[in-house]
């Protein structure tokens, strides 16, 4: 598989830790996380609400600055960035999932796609990315006419159109029935496969840690455990 063929780290983080402070509260969402992933590899992220694992996503993607720690992208110190050079990061090296697609209304799926595709330095064809997203046919119709999988995968086609580096997926099936959510992780695998794009998904769904090459837990800011599976299952064997 990709991650073992290139063991070149693309994040490496250590000490990583968050306090947000309100008044004399405190809260730490991070508690001297230490975590590394390699280039091609497909990492999920489990654990509970409040434990972690959005703030820690938005850190390693440039939309969030620790309190203490090191987050290293490559070669890069992701703390030591300038607001500038955080942007920089997220256009070139960052596609975001979320759990609600933010797709334009008033635009149809390949314009959603054009958005990003027309500011990245070596984007994929809109066509090129819907069609690795089974949305081929797709192309012309508006998010009001597409399903909320279908508008799910026009957001993933978004992101992995301008060939990310990194892709961040935060709760990218919540919203999902089962059958429909499949559909989602079968294009989040296709394009880590194809594309070679280090794949990052947090969930409370323990039925997707299935499909990836490792498996991180977090708990009250820490990671509890992390685990490597010994066999990938393919999306359409997942079930929830």
């Amino acid at each position: 598989m990709a991650a073992e063929a290139n063991q070149q780290p693309v994040f490496r983080i250590a000490g990583l830790a968050k306090v947000y402070r309100s008044g004399d509260v405190e809260v730490h969402a991070l508690r001297g996380v230490d975590f590394e992933a390699r280039a091609g590899e497909f990492v999920v992220i489990l654990g509970p609400s409040g434990s972690g694992k959005s703030t820690f996503l938005n850190i390693i993607g440039g939309l969030d600055t620790p309190t203490s720690g090191e987050a290293w992208f490559k070669d890069h110190d992701l703390t030591r960035m300038s607001e500038r050079e955080l942007t920089l990061y997220r256009r070139d090296h960052v596609g975001f999932v979320f759990q609600f697609y933010n797709l334009v209304p008033s635009l149809t799926a390949r314009e959603n796609v054009q958005l990003v595709t027309e500011i990245a330095r070596n984007p994929m064809r809109p066509e090129d990315a819907l069609g690795l997203v089974d949305l081929g046919n797709r192309l012309d119709h508006f998010p009001a006419e597409l399903s909320g999988g279908e508008q799910q995968r026009v957001a993933i086609a978004r992101a992995i159109a301008k060939r990310p580096d990194v892709l961040l997926c935060d709760e990218p099936t919540g919203a999902l029935d089962s059958r429909t959510g499949i559909r989602v992780l079968e294009a989040l695998t296709a394009s880590n496969a194809e594309l070679g794009t280090t794949t990052i998904v947090i969930t409370h769904n323990a039925a997707i840690q299935d499909i990836a090459d490792r498996v991180v837990r977090f708990a009250d800011g820490r990671i509890a455990s992390s685990i490597r599976n010994e066999r990938r299952r393919a999306a359409s064997e997942v079930s929830w």
